[in-house]
């Protein structure tokens, strides 16, 4: 049984459905689709004739829209072929003779239009669309309309030679209802010079009001221009930005790709945004606009710039209002990433700065993706900022003079331990914000020759001076009633000498100590089984400590108090102002303590004798 070969049949109302509202993102592709045909014909025409005069013309006036060009025409078979077919365009050659293919085939890498949809796609603005074109191919072929309409049909018929003398073609669109602010002449306008403004060829806007026509095309990209010094090519480049994205930049960047065809430019943004957010980057292909929204264009790291650039190698999706992601772009990604490492790179090495003025605006974002980053790890890392006790600096200011690197993973430890920290000469980086802990943690992987720890209580206390051995027995009763005060709270007291003097004590824990206070605090909620599984854990891990300030005052006076009660409510409001001033959360137990050393302090200080003698 034999088989009937059928064809496709397409139904133009479901196409247009289709085009406006799944393919393309919105009805102002119609004015590219326009550009791209007539400069599509008139590269075409200047591969068969060099010399031939070249014009694109673009015209409103009363819902109609016009654009003319003085390209290679079609003949009547060629409309019938490329004009009304889905999916074939006449630049991919394969009709014809062999001269003719030849032709297109040499030329075929400049065209814009390689997917067939071609005029079509202006239905979903037009209601009708009207071409009357002539072949530069043939001259003796006769002037041929080719008129279509949204019902899916068309008509095509030969015209007199007159009525277009000379190679080309004109399509006039006239606006279907409930679009008309498509055909609107500033729109229009508007539209062709954000598609058209980098195309090859001069292009022209007339909107039917009797002025001169205005240029469309805006040639060479101005990163491409010549300028008498840097300083006014900054300048240039910087309201070219304004113009084109409405920021001012803090630098701009050259992505000249020679090797890749790609040529452009990328501007610092002047204001903090978050790395999750995803750029518009805006991208032409051989002078047409393609997207102001490629996000795939640069690495995600590279979130703290805005690129334009023309490219002839990057494919474009089926729409047209994005790029392919295959292997070039991925190639071109890395090296754009690559340019852009460059310039991070050179401003280290030279312009520490405009570096510095950079990270002041975009630190916490190179944080948060230098984590993940090995390379911008490596080349950001030195250069971040970080609030150190020995002030805000870059970490390789402040490897310069520390080898040993303390941190702190909250903001209110760092608070309390820097001023001590700073005067002892004890090296301490706050990692309390966002970020910071990570990227310490990464450190030696870049400068092996540090070592970076978690401050711990000993730490801390081993750079305070000891106390005289002589001075340290004759408090020795003091210190007792001071630890037995406090060991229901899992803190230990110690005696040292620092500065300043006017920090009577000083509030020390790190992790394994809160672990261990956490365990114990657990262990007494807990029943039988747990309490003897928990009892069990218990081992010699570091206890939260009061370091006590001998050259403080205060704690002379409070450790010369005869009334032993008395002085262990002073070691108690002591431990609760040292908490206070840490600003970490108080426990129930911490508390009570607190409200106790208040109460009992105001009880001495109204009836210091009853007081005295009731406690004895």
């Amino acid at each position: 049984m034999t088989s009937t070969p059928h064809s496709f049949q397409v139904d133009l109302r479901g196409l247009v459905d289709l085009l406006s509202h799944h393919l393309y993102s919105s009805p102002r592709v119609y004015v590219r689709e326009l550009l791209q045909n007539a400069v599509d014909a008139v590269t075409a025409r200047r591969a068969l004739d060099p010399e031939a005069e070249i014009r694109i013309r673009l015209s409103t006036s009363d819902g109609r829209v016009t654009i003319e060009d003085s390209g290679i025409g079609l003949t009547a078979t060629e409309a019938h072929s490329f004009l009304a077919t889905i999916g074939r365009s006449s630049k991919r050659g394969g009709e014809g003779t062999a001269e003719e293919i030849s032709g297109l085939e040499a030329t075929r890498q400049e065209f814009l239009g390689q997917f067939g949809i071609g005029l079509l796609a202006c239905f979903v603005v037009a209601r009708q669309i009207r071409v009357v074109t002539r072949s530069a191919r043939d001259p003796q072929a006769a002037p041929v309309e080719w008129l279509a309409t949204d019902d899916g049909s068309y008509t095509v018929r030969e015209l007199p030679h007159e009525a277009r003398p000379e190679p080309g073609t004109t399509v006039v669109l006239e606006g279907r209802p409930g679009a008309a602010e498509w055909t609107v002449p500033a729109k229009v306008e508007q539209l062709a010079r954000d598609y058209g403004s980098l195309l090859p060829y001069d292009i022209t806007f007339d909107d039917g009001e009797g002025g001169e026509p205005r240029p469309v095309t805006d040639r060479p990209a101005v990163w491409d221009r010549s300028f008498p010094t840097p300083a006014a090519r900054r300048v240039a480049l910087a309201g070219h930005c304004a113009q084109l994205f409405g920021f001012t930049p803090l630098d701009s960047i050259d992505l000249d790709l020679p090797v890749a065809g790609v040529r452009g430019v990328a501007y610092v943004l002047p204001e903090p945004t978050s790395p999750a957010h995803r750029a518009g980057h805006r991208v032409h292909l051989k002078g047409m606009l393609l997207t102001d929204r490629a996000d795939n264009l640069l690495p995600d790291w590279a979130f703290f710039v805005r690129a334009v650039l023309d490219t002839d190698t990057l494919r474009p999706t089926a729409s047209r209002e994005n790029l392919y992601d295959d292997e070039t772009l991925a190639a071109v990604r890395d090296a754009l990433g690559a340019r852009v490492r460059g310039w991070l790179a050179e401003l280290a090495a030279s312009e520490p700065e405009r570096l510095a003025a950079f990270l002041r605006v975009h630190h916490l974002g190179v944080k948060s993706m230098a984590r993940h980053d090995s390379e911008l790890l490596g080349l950001m890392l030195p250069w971040l900022p970080f609030e150190t006790s020995d002030g805000t600096m870059s970490l390789e200011q402040f490897a310069a003079a520390h080898r040993d690197v303390h941190f702190t993973r909250t903001v209110e430890e760092f608070r309390q331990i820097a001023p001590i920290a700073a005067a002892h000469g004890l090296g301490v980086i706050n990692a309390g914000y966002t970020y910071d802990a990570d990227l310490l943690s990464l450190l030696p992987s870049v400068r092996p020759e540090l070592k970076v720890t978690e401050l711990d209580a000993g730490a801390v206390t081993e750079r305070l001076d000891p106390v005289p051995t002589s001075a340290e027995l004759e408090l020795a009763p003091f210190l007792a009633t001071a630890r037995t005060r406090l060991e229901p709270q899992g803190c230990d007291v110690v005696l040292r000498a620092f500065q300043p003097v006017s920090v009577p004590a000083l509030y020390l824990d790190d992790r394994q100590a809160r672990q261990e206070r956490d365990r114990t605090a657990a262990l007494e909620s807990a029943d039988s089984l747990w309490s003897g599984i928990l009892g069990a854990l218990r081992g010699s891990a570091p206890r939260a400590r009061l370091v006590l300030n001998h050259n403080n005052p205060l704690i002379r006076r409070i450790s010369a108090l005869p009334d032993e009660a008395l002085t262990g409510t002073a070691v108690e409001s002591l431990y609760g102002q040292a908490l206070l001033m840490s600003q970490r959360p108080l426990r129930p137990a911490d508390s009570t303590l607190l409200n106790r050393a208040f109460l009992g302090l105001l009880e001495w200080a109204t009836h210091p004798t009853e007081s005295s003698e009731e406690q004895k």
